[in-house]
C-alpha cells in the first residue's frame, strides 16, 4: 500500500513539474516577443526622431528653400489662413485661429 502511494506521490509531482516547466517555458517566450516588438519600436522611433530632428530644423529647412523653391515661397500671414471642411454636401470656411482657440 505504501508503494501505491508513494508512486501515485511521485507522479503527482512529475506532472505538476511538467506542467509548471511548460507554463514558465510559454510566459518566457512572451517576454521574448514583447522585448523584441519594444526593441524594434524603439528603433523606429529614434529614426524617426532623428529624421524629424533634422529635416525640420530652421537651418535645413531654410537650406531647403534656398536650393529647391529658390524664391518661390513667400511668408504668409496666419490670420488670413482658412480651413475649408467638406461634410457631406456642405462647404465650410474658418478663420484657422477661430477653429484653434474653441
Amino acid at each position: 500500500m505504501k508503494k501505491i502511494y508513494f508512486i501515485v506521490v511521485i507522479l503527482i509531482l512529475i506532472v505538476s513539474t511538467t506542467i509548471t516547466k511548460k507554463s514558465t517555458k510559454e510566459i518566457d517566450n512572451k517576454i521574448y516577443i514583447t522585448k523584441e516588438n519594444l526593441r524594434l519600436l524603439k528603433d523606429n522611433y529614434e529614426y524617426v526622431l532623428l529624421d524629424y530632428n533634422y529635416l525640420s530644423s530652421p537651418e535645413k529647412l531654410m537650406e531647403y528653400q534656398s536650393q529647391f523653391f529658390e524664391d518661390d515661397l513667400n511668408p504668409i500671414n496666419i490670420e488670413n489662413s482658412k480651413i475649408i471642411t467638406f461634410k457631406k454636401n456642405n462647404l465650410t470656411i474658418k478663420n484657422y485661429l477661430e477653429n484653434k482657440n474653441e
